[in-house]
């Protein structure tokens, strides 16, 4: 019988990056937020991805990162770190440091958005990811890696050991449907987009991982509940409050707003975030108390941290 490669479930947080002016890790506020996060009911982080500024950090801010996720999970939850990047020396140290340190899953996105690759190309790449470490591989789908034989490159892709399935950033779930159902449905599929996690769960997805999760951990935990108790009109009502708390975060600012907004609203709620790296600007205190002022109008628990 074929082993079950649906290891992940449940809601994890796209943990934030705190980082100073130098891009250097800000280490005790990734245990203030993994324990906030937790408190939360919480089952793991995704570490490191584009919500964490993994690709754009250094390599070695990226290790320190991991390093101090892993202590402060205490084994708390499962910790997926994301090791993509747009150079694989880089990718390889990053898998290398991540086997070593224990995570139980790795992750990763297509490799660059400059130089798009061919289908045979991306298999190369995550078979050889694969390869480096005997971890789970969760292939990190943006719409840099889709195509029309999406689903013929997981076949492939799913008959090697350790590479399990796909984090869903997407919104076309018909497409994640026909995903979760190849390889006789024995695929671990996360969704990605907070706004429809509801919609992720009902086509199939096992879990979620987001970025509003850092801000509104327990209204999610509440709605994956209500979802896999069959109070579906429950789920609905919560995505929707969610939803009005994500409006403001995706059109307040500009850039990589959500992001930027998200490390502003944990930064008002006392965790020392620093912010996105350069050249994302800096908020005025005058823009972060009108950041908190419509995201209170909007609903979010915006109390300072214990």
């Amino acid at each position: 019988m074929q082993n079950s490669k649906i290891l992940f479930k449940g809601i994890m947080p796209a943990l934030l990056t705190p980082i100073d002016e130098n891009e250097k890790l800000i280490r005790p506020s990734v245990k203030k937020l993994m324990d906030y996060e937790y408190k939360g009911g919480v089952h793991g982080f995704y570490v490191g991805g584009a919500t964490g500024e993994g690709p754009v950090l250094p390599a070695k801010t990226r290790m320190d990162l991991c390093e101090a996720a892993m202590e402060a999970n205490e084994g708390r939850g499962k910790i997926i770190l994301h090791v993509g990047g747009p150079n694989f020396s880089d990718v390889k140290e990053l898998v290398c440091h991540a086997t070593k340190a224990g995570v139980d899953g790795i992750s990763a996105m297509a490799p660059n958005a400059y130089f798009p690759h061919t289908d045979r190309e991306l298999i190369d790449y995550y078979k050889r990811i694969a390869s480096l470490t005997d971890k789970p591989l969760m292939v990190y789908v943006t719409p840099l890696m889709l195509g029309n034989n999406l689903e013929p490159v997981f076949e492939e892709l799913l008959a090697v050991d350790n590479i399990i399935g796909l984090k869903f950033t997407l919104s076309d779930f018909y497409r994640l449907s026909l995903l979760k159902m190849i390889n006789g449905g024995n695929v671990n599929i996360i969704n990605g987009p907070d706004e429809m996690l509801l919609s992720g769960l009902a086509m199939g997805a096992d879990g979620g991982i987001g970025s509003t999760y850092n801000l509104m951990a327990p209204w999610y935990i509440n709605l994956y509940n209500k979802f896999t108790s069959g109070d579906i009109d429950g789920a609905r009502k919560q995505q929707y409050e969610i939803n009005k708390v994500i409006r403001v975060l995706i059109t307040f600012g500009g850039g990589v707003a959500a992001i930027k907004n998200l490390k502003a609203a944990m930064q008002l709620k006392g965790v020392e975030m620093g912010n996105c790296a350069f050249p994302a600007a800096v908020y005025t205190d005058a823009e972060r108390a009108e950041l908190k002022r419509l995201l209170i109008e909007a609903g979010a628990d915006m109390s300072p941290i214990a």
